[in-house]
């Protein structure tokens, strides 16, 4: 493992008593997959709570999510959405080189792009932001559903779980049948379950290396 310079001109305790290099904290393509997976949807999920908390009387069941792009907590939530996006799109090229898998790489870089997107082009915007949406909640769930391919169980089975009932809960929201939770209820039943997986996903990646003996490339995931 590579050694970091050491000491530094600050670092007035090893002036005066010496000690061995530390190791450098170098992430591989699977920890960087992971590190943008996780704190993108970890920043997110935080900036859509702050953001319902300062709309005056949002309410999570009657108002769209999308609700929180204008008005008194646009910048929270636009900012928010935009960065998730970044973050998934950015992370895809780091999954492509860890899984070598063109299908995965093509899914969570179409939600990335599409949550850019929905942070761009807000309501103001109806039909694009619309499209948008459409494509984050689509790519994102399939994704997830996908996913399972490179993922050990238990997770790999809830990975599959979280992708299936995400799809399920856009066909209702498209149909829209809310099943008595309102539009931004079922809205939220289509987002949840992929956040999930994206955090349970991102720890995952974080917590192996390519040197750790996980599986990198499909079929070898069991």
């Amino acid at each position: 493992m590579p050694r970091c310079p050491h000491p530094r001109f600050w670092d007035f305790e090893t002036l005066i008593v010496p000690r061995p290099p530390r190791p450098c904290v170098r992430f591989d393509d699977r920890q960087w997959a992971g590190l943008l997976l996780f704190g993108g949807i970890a920043e997110f999920a935080i900036g859509l709570t702050i953001a319902e908390a300062v709309y005056p009387g949002y309410s999570v069941s009657r108002n769209y999510i999308s609700d929180l792009g204008i008005g008194v907590a646009s910048g929270i939530f636009n900012a928010a959405i935009i960065l998730v996006g970044l973050a998934g799109f950015f992370s895809s090229r780091f999954l492509f080189l860890t899984f070598h898998d063109r299908i995965l790489w093509i899914l969570v870089a179409l939600a990335g792009i599409g949550a850019i997107g929905v942070g761009i082009f807000t309501e103001d915007y109806p039909l694009v932001h619309s499209i948008f949406s459409l494509v984050t909640f689509l790519f994102a769930a399939l994704a997830a559903t996908y996913a399972f391919r490179f993922i050990r169980p238990p997770l790999g089975y809830l990975s599959i779980v979280l992708g299936v009932f995400s799809l399920a809960a856009l066909g209702l929201f498209v149909s829209k049948t809310y099943l008595g939770l309102g539009p931004g209820g079922m809205e939220r039943m289509i987002v949840w379950p992929v956040l999930v997986w994206g955090l349970a996903f991102g720890g995952y990646l974080l917590g192996t290396s390519a040197g750790s003996g996980e599986a990198s490339t499909p079929g070898t995931s069991t």
